[in-house]
């Protein structure tokens, strides 16, 4: 075994153990806001839905993508190899929606209540369990062509016509018809960063007039950020770290479609450049202090204050 296989199965391992540790222990944090007495709220569906995503698009790549950087490339059947393809995608754009949805849910939520979406921030949150599975249920279709078009590697046979991509492979077409494909499997997402992007500025700009108009308030009363301001402020980090790995990767992934016969070393680049942003995720929400701990804490905090004012 080459010693640059196991340095990528070692890359491999190393990104799928991290991100899944990371993004389990968020889960296990966030299902607390189950027990009695704390609130659950939207943005932390939301993010519970995109850590599943994060997880299962690390598990679909990094366990195979391992398995055959150590050298076990035939393990998997033709149905498996089309339900891991298609899952991870699934996962991918899972978890695209689910920033989109969280940017734009925290760009109505944080608007004046005199502004034109006044009436939209009322009805916002009646609608986000329904996007949040209906992104669920438009993923797996739009990666329905995986189980026409892939299939596992076959020991001591080489079809001409396939794309190798370690443990599976998929039908090679023209460049042409590659392209209109890539292309309509990247619209949805490309709809969903530019969306990203429009609700990121509008936060920005909305707390940048916020901040101004501080300035006219006394110093001891902006000591302090709201939580709607800490939560759009990790939000839009989050949105610009996913930006950022998301434009790599659609670089990598359309040399990826664009090259006829690509590289191992290309190959290897764009499954660990799409497997970044699950991995990282949860370590920059829990860097910013989204815990359910403190969001618990929090709540019941108030819940005491206002029982105590109610029995005064």
């Amino acid at each position: 075994m080459a010693a640059s296989a196991v340095a990528v199965g070692i890359i491999f391992l190393a990104q799928t153990v991290v991100g899944v540790l990371g993004n389990s222990s968020l889960l296990l944090h966030y299902l607390v806001l189950y027990f009695p007495g704390c609130r659950v709220r939207h943005t932390d569906l939301i993010l519970q839905h995109l850590i599943v995503a994060n997880l299962l698009t690390l598990l679909c790549k990094g366990v195979p993508e391992t398995m055959a950087g150590f050298g076990m490339k035939y393990f998997t059947s033709d149905i498996g190899c089309k339900l891991l393809f298609a899952l991870h995608r699934a996962g991918r754009n899972v978890s695209i929606c689910s920033i989109c949805l969280l940017s734009i849910f925290q760009a109505i939520k944080i608007s004046s209540g005199n502004s034109r979406w006044a009436e939209l921030k009322i009805k916002a949150p009646k609608y986000t369990i329904s996007c949040i599975y209906l992104s669920w249920v438009l993923s797996l279709l739009l990666n329905v062509t995986n189980f026409m078009y892939t299939m596992a590697n076959r020991r001591n046979k080489t079809i001409t016509n396939l794309k190798d991509y370690g443990y599976c492979s998929s039908i090679r077409h023209d460049t042409t018809t590659d392209s209109l494909f890539a292309a309509l499997l990247t619209f949805p997402d490309a709809l969903c960063v530019g969306l990203m992007l429009w609700a990121s500025s509008s936060m920005v700009l909305i707390l940048h007039r916020h901040k101004q108009r501080m300035r006219h308030v006394h110093k001891t009363s902006s000591l302090r950020s709201s939580p709607e301001s800490r939560a759009t402020k990790t939000i839009l980090l989050l949105v610009s770290t996913f930006v950022s790995f998301y434009t790599l990767s659609c670089i990598v992934q359309v040399c990826l479609t664009v090259i006829y016969n690509p590289s191992l070393f290309l190959v290897n680049t764009a499954a660990i450049v799409s497997g970044c942003f699950p991995a990282v995720s949860p370590f920059l929400l829990m860097s910013r202090g989204y815990s359910v701990s403190g969001l618990c804490f929090t709540w019941i905090q108030n819940k005491g204050t206002h029982d105590i004012m109610g029995n005064m």
